[in-house]
């Protein structure tokens, strides 16, 4: 199955030339030339890969398409291309998981982008790895042990572990009359 990529920009000439460059390169691509019709694709469609301009018919409709694809059920990677780059922080803060900046050698740009459909294919399978509620240990036996954090005490059918005090070696080296002025 090809991967499915959203391209959405307001420019067509850079539309068009990477809807050729991805294509070439294995992918299938829709492309929007707006933020509402990149929200509206989203809304119809499953991709695996949504790489949106921020400035659009407004200089919102980036932030708007980015946090469709946040909402969207089926979880596509988001790449944020930009002509005018923002600060790490800030396109993370927006929900992007990374920036492309155009102009870029097609290369470079591929390179971008599978490693950022592999990192996110990777993140995928690990938030949809079932948890425990609760944390949870094993005792020697392999039986589960219920650990209370906070209060660092065990809870379980099996003998709870007993606390050790430590005393430092100075301490104890100390002679009687040393610890009653110390």
């Amino acid at each position: 199955m090809k991967r499915r990529i959203l391209l959405v920009d307001d420019e067509v000439a850079v539309l068009l030339t990477l809807k050729a460059v991805l294509e070439i390169s294995g992918f299938d691509v829709d492309t929007a030339t707006s933020g509402r019709e990149g929200k509206h694709k989203l809304r119809s469609r499953e991709y695996h890969m949504v790489i949106t301009d921020m400035r659009m018919e407004n200089d919102e409709a980036g932030k708007e398409v980015i946090a469709a694809a946040r909402t969207a059920p089926y979880h596509p990677a988001v790449a944020l291309l930009t002509a005018f780059p923002v600060a790490e922080e800030d396109f993370q803060e927006l929900g992007a998981d990374k920036m492309l900046v155009k102009p870029m050698h097609t290369k470079v740009l591929l390179q971008q982008i599978d490693k950022l459909m592999a990192a996110h294919e990777t993140n995928l399978k690990i938030w949809s790895t079932p948890r425990p509620a609760n944390p949870a240990v094993t005792n020697g036996n392999g039986a589960l042990t219920r650990v209370a954090a906070k209060r660092g005490t065990a809870k379980s059918s099996a003998k709870a572990p007993t606390k050790i005090k430590t005393v430092s070696k100075r301490a104890s080296d100390k002679t009687g009359s040393e610890r009653k002025t110390a």
